[in-house]
C-alpha cells in the first residue's frame, strides 16, 4: 500500500508542470493589478465626490473606507445642519454591490452626529464607460457614464441589514438569504 502511494505521489510530481512557480507568480501578478486598479477606480470615484462637494458650503473628506471601518465619506453642511454619510461604489459591470456591514458602518457614523438636523447614509454609485464581457476573452464596448445617489435611511432601524445591489439603468435591489426582492430607494439629489 505504501509504495502505491509512493507512485503516485511520483507520478503525480511529474505531472506538475516544470515552472510551475513561474505561473503561479504570474497569476498573482495579475490578481494584484487588477486588485489594484479596482481600489484606484474605487479612490477615484471618492475623490472626485469630495471635491465636488468642497466647491460649495460644504466640508466633506475622503475617510478611508473599508480598511478603517469607516465609510467612503461625510459630508456637513454646517448653514443648513446637513449630514451625510456616503459609500461609494464604482465599476464596470451591468450591477454594484454595497455589502450590509459597510451600510452599518455609515449608520454608526450617522448616528455620532446627531447634532445636525438631517442625516442620511447614501449610497453613491457610479457606472464606468467601459463594460467587460467575459466570452473567452475581455471585450470593451462604450456606454453612458452612469451616476446615482441613493438613499438608504429606511434601513437604519433593521439589525439585520442586506446586501445592495445597484444596476446599471438605476434599479435597487435587496439582498438577503439567498433571495433578492426589489426595493426602491429614493434618489437624493446632490448639491453639485
Amino acid at each position: 500500500m505504501q509504495n502505491i502511494l509512493v507512485y503516485q505521489t511520483q507520478t503525480y510530481e511529474t505531472l506538475e508542470p516544470a515552472n510551475k512557480g513561474k505561473i503561479q507568480y504570474e497569476l498573482e501578478h495579475v490578481y494584484t493589478r487588477l486588485n489594484r486598479i479596482r481600489r484606484n477606480r474605487g479612490y477615484s470615484f471618492e475623490h472626485v465626490l469630495v471635491q465636488k462637494l468642497n466647491r460649495n458650503v460644504w466640508n466633506a473628506r475622503r475617510l478611508g473606507g473599508s480598511s478603517a471601518n469607516l465609510p467612503d465619506i461625510i459630508a456637513v453642511n454646517n448653514k443648513e445642519s446637513i449630514f451625510l454619510s456616503i459609500e461609494a461604489k464604482s465599476g464596470t459591470s451591468d450591477s454594484l454591490y454595497v455589502p450590509s456591514d459597510q451600510i452599518q458602518r455609515c449608520f454608526q457614523i450617522r448616528d455620532m452626529f446627531q447634532v445636525y438636523k438631517t442625516a442620511h447614509v447614501i449610497l453613491a454609485f457610479k457606472f464606468m464607460q467601459k463594460r467587460v464581457r467575459e466570452e473567452g476573452k475581455t471585450i470593451y464596448t462604450h456606454r453612458k457614464l452612469q451616476e446615482y445617489y441613493k438613499v438608504a435611511d429606511r434601513y437604519s432601524k433593521i439589525k439585520d441589514l442586506p446586501i445592495i445591489k445597484c444596476t446599471y439603468d438605476g434599479r435597487t435591489f435587496e439582498m438577503r438569504n439567498n433571495q433578492t426582492r426589489k426595493c426602491y430607494l429614493k434618489d437624493y439629489v446632490m448639491p453639485f
